[in-house]
């Protein structure tokens, strides 16, 4: 598959390879060795636009095989969005949206480009692309506890255009977080990222930084917000089934003395925030953490405690 405008303008600018270097293999049939990884997962992320286009993450969680392969390119999806969750009302038509199925146990996951319809109470996605994705960088946990989700009357949603302390606070701890970006002509993407707790930078109440590390170059976000800067960010409470939702506008920073300030990092990318939804308990999974990725560079920030494997 040829890398897209973005993605190719980001290669350039990055120094590496040749055209075509480093191209992801996608194919819009989900490959039959992953029919039984969708069946084993407890949660996926999902990001699409709402109706004003703004970008959203969330995610979706349930038993084993709620999410279910159909046919070769279609994956149903027994869940929908917490009440209050913006992309709960949007996803009530057919969205174009990028799906990420992580399993933090094994940090393997699969990236599924497609477009999704409303079926009941769940979801059917009907796939263009579909990648698998390399572990690096993905922090382990398995789930201890599930609780259920809290019915519309008992949501309990916070509002705003802007950080509070206890918000920044919870994006300062974060040792994951995942965005949701979207390429005209090319549909939507949602990505994990990853690192020791205190790579995300937080800037002000309006605005976070992240470096970006090495990986494997397919530059699909960076590409994504080139072409179009809108996207959605996602931090979870593992916890507690918290989630906070960020939309907003991304951009790379390719100041170099910027990026040498940051261990790992061979840019940085800055977010300027526009709104914010916090869901209280708005996925019924529970998470204990178990061990950090090797892979990744030391965030700089209260001497990076924790197991790394």
């Amino acid at each position: 598959m040829t890398r897209h405008e973005g993605e190719q303008a980001v290669q350039r600018r990055a120094g590496e390879g040749h055209e075509g270097w480093g191209s992801p293999m996608f194919s819009p049939e989900i490959p039959i060795g992953f029919h039984g990884f969708l069946l084993a997962q407890r949660m996926v992320v999902l990001s699409a636009r709402d109706d004003d286009g703004a970008l959203w993450a969330t995610v979706l969680a349930g038993p084993r095989r709620f999410v279910t392969p159909t046919s070769d390119r279609t994956i149903d999806i027994a869940a929908l969005p917490a009440h209050g969750d913006p992309l709960r009302a949007a996803l009530t038509t057919s969205r174009e949206v990028g799906m990420l199925a992580i399993e933090p146990q094994t940090r393997r996951r699969i990236r599924v480009n497609g477009r999704a319809v409303r079926e009941g109470d769940g979801l059917r996605l009907i796939t263009d692309q579909v990648l698998g994705n390399c572990p690096k960088y993905i922090t382990t946990r398995e789930v201890v506890d599930s609780q259920p989700q809290p019915a519309e009357a008992e949501a309990k949603v916070r509002h705003s255009d802007e950080l509070d302390g206890d918000q920044q606070e919870l994006i300062r701890a974060a040792d994951t977080f995942f965005i949701g970006s979207h390429g005209p002509g090319q549909g939507g993407d949602a990505s994990h990222r990853g690192g020791m707790p205190g790579f995300v930078r937080v800037l002000g109440p309006r605005r976070l930084a992240w470096p970006d590390y090495f990986g494997n170059s397919f530059y699909m976000t960076l590409g994504n917000m080139v072409l179009d800067p809108r996207c959605g960010l996602l931090f979870v409470d593992w916890e507690t089934g918290t989630t906070l939702q960020l939309t907003g506008r991304g951009r790379i920073d390719w100041d170099t003395d910027h990026a040498a300030a940051v261990p790992g990092a061979l840019r940085l990318v800055e977010f300027d925030v526009e709104r914010v939804v916090q869901v209280e308990h708005a996925h019924q999974l529970r998470w204990r953490l178990h061990d950090y990725s090797r892979h990744n560079p030391p965030s700089g920030v209260g001497g990076d405690a924790g197991k790394v494997t």
